[in-house]
């Protein structure tokens, strides 16, 4: 990584594949990753962190399930924040297309370490390096 300024527009221009994150950078353990999305992702969860979306451009939607209040959907507009929260099952998604910026521990898997069948638009990974 590099200790010079990143245009998070140029890289999101670098690639065109939609649910397959790249690093832009680290910050101690933690990956920042950029993201092209549209349609739906898959139902996942992370057992053992919490996973932080920004909306660059467009709007994001996500679906979570948890015990306490069943089921429910976030809508997150273009420069909204939301953290979902470590063990919640959540299903991000977006009907007209979004950039959004992850904040996760280095090597995070993109689906979680628990999720329903992985559909091929969907890239299971822990990040791809910025070409």
């Amino acid at each position: 990584m590099t200790n010079m300024p990143i245009d998070l527009r140029a890289s999101l221009a670098g690639f065109d594949q939609l649910w397959s994150p790249r690093i832009v950078t680290r910050v101690n353990d933690y990956d920042v990753r950029v993201a092209k999305v549209a349609g739906e992702h898959v139902w996942h969860a992370h057992d053992d962190t919490d996973e932080f979306f920004l909306v660059i451009e467009g709007e994001l939607s996500i679906a979570l399930r948890d015990t306490a209040s069943g089921e429910r959907v976030v809508e997150l507009p273009q420069g909204s924040v939301f953290v979902v929260p470590r063990g919640v099952e959540h299903r991000p998604f977006s009907p007209r297309g979004a950039s959004i910026l992850l904040f996760e521990p280095t090597g995070t898997s993109s689906v979680g370490d628990r999720h329903d069948e992985i559909p091929g638009h969907v890239d299971a990974t822990t990040g791809h390096p910025l070409a």
